[in-house]
């Protein structure tokens, strides 16, 4: 049986972002995958889908037979992504009204049961933060893109307090996408500090640190950044002391069982886990679901499916 602590870790984890590069693929693709992950014994894993703003429309046409049409159905959960936030902003109301809108539309199983929850934002400074904050509704929770290759710590205080989260780009399709482990560790550590929640996006495929082909790059893995994250958030750690733990690319160095997850001698209980997890590092968004798993599974850490040889 999978490790309790694991699965505390891997809980909703995975946001589901097909649409997006690598992948890229089409609507009609994106939806029946995510579809079929949801009635998968694997869904415990699974987040929410990522979906464009500007693309709302073509996932209404795509996914109209798929949506649970059950007024008491768990609706689908999305995370919307609108135009960047500026001072300005007059683009992004209009993207919240239209989320607004998506949202009256599917709180009725007639129209397919979904819901907007959660939207991803591109903000350049700490005005663009709090413009975007006056206009978004207390129904929806804000993640913050931020430039991590910047001063983040004005936009970070912006956050505090706000019922609003950071989020982090941990890769791309090239190389200077790929934050270095600095810039990952002290975002992560200001944000424990904090006690601003976070999520990642972009690279995170895999459970270790790893050469990526087509960046031609080192690449970081989500046991990585999220055991880093729960040891800056539960045990203090400083940004300096996370660095060891980003850049660790040994299955061995991990040890998982019902009790707590260990990074060589250094120990996070289940319950700590699960208070981080909670409310702290929530999820990252990855374009494979399928990745992830298989990789798990090579290593003999996740359970096969029944019907399925281990």
């Amino acid at each position: 049986m999978t490790a309790q602590s694991l699965n505390v870790l891997l809980h909703r984890l995975i946001d589901y972002a097909g649409l997006f590069p690598p992948a890229r693929l089409d609507m009609p693709a994106t939806v029946r995958n995510y579809a079929s992950y949801l009635d998968h014994p694997d869904q415990w894993m699974l987040g929410r889908l990522i979906v464009p703003v500007a693309r709302l429309d073509e996932l209404e046409q795509h996914a109209a037979a798929l949506l649970p049409r059950d007024d008491d159905a768990e609706p689908w959960h999305i995370s919307a992504i609108p135009v960047a936030a500026s001072e300005a902003g007059d683009d992004f109301v209009r993207d919240i009204e239209a989320i607004n809108r998506f949202n009256e539309a599917h709180g009725e199983g007639a129209n397919g049961r979904a819901v907007i929850d959660t939207v991803e934002i591109q903000a350049a400074n700490a005005a663009a933060v709090e413009a975007a904050l006056d206009a978004i509704p207390d129904e929806l929770f804000p993640y913050f893109e931020l430039p991590v290759a910047e001063d983040l710590r004005g936009m970070i205080t912006t956050l505090v307090g706000s019922q609003a989260g950071a989020k982090i780009r941990t890769g791309g399709v090239t190389a200077d996408l790929v934050p270095t482990v600095e810039q990952v560790a002290s975002f992560i550590a200001m944000c424990a500090t904090a006690d601003v929640p976070f999520k990642a996006t972009a690279g995170l495929h895999h459970p270790l640190r790893n050469h990526d082909r087509v960046a031609q790059t080192m690449f970081y893995g989500f046991f990585n950044v999220f055991i880093a994250a729960a040891l800056a958030d539960q045990h203090g750690w400083a940004a300096d002391d996370l660095h060891p733990v980003l850049t660790e690319d040994s299955i061995d160095a991990f040890t998982f069982d019902d009790d707590a997850v260990t990074w060589r001698d250094h120990r996070v209980t289940v319950e700590q886990l699960d208070i981080c997890r909670r409310g702290f590092a929530v999820s990252f968004g990855s374009c494979s679901f399928d990745e992830p798993r298989d990789d798990l599974r090579e290593l003999h850490l996740l359970d096969a499916p029944a019907g399925q040889a281990s």
